[in-house]
């Protein structure tokens, strides 16, 4: 049986407005659960979707900087 994760998180979603859409990439970020990185991805997806080039450019930028401070900061306290 093929499970199709997109659509069920995008029909999860459909009624969503902003603020519900907020509440749920802070709560998936504050709790950390690696149950909710596949609906994370499928909200970068259409983030990416409908962002122009200088949006990509700025997301990339600060996914750049993030992602060297995150691993330089595991790094220090190995």
């Amino acid at each position: 049986m093929n499970f199709d994760i997109r659509k069920a998180i995008l029909d999860n979603i459909a009624t969503n407005n902003r603020d519900q859409l907020q509440s749920i990439i802070v709560d998936a970020i504050k709790t950390g659960e690696e149950k909710m990185l596949p609906g994370l991805g499928v909200l970068f997806e259409l983030i990416w979707q409908q962002s122009d080039d200088n949006d990509r450019t700025e997301m990339l930028d600060a996914l750049e900087v993030g992602v060297k401070q995150t691993t330089t900061h595991h790094w220090d306290h190995s």
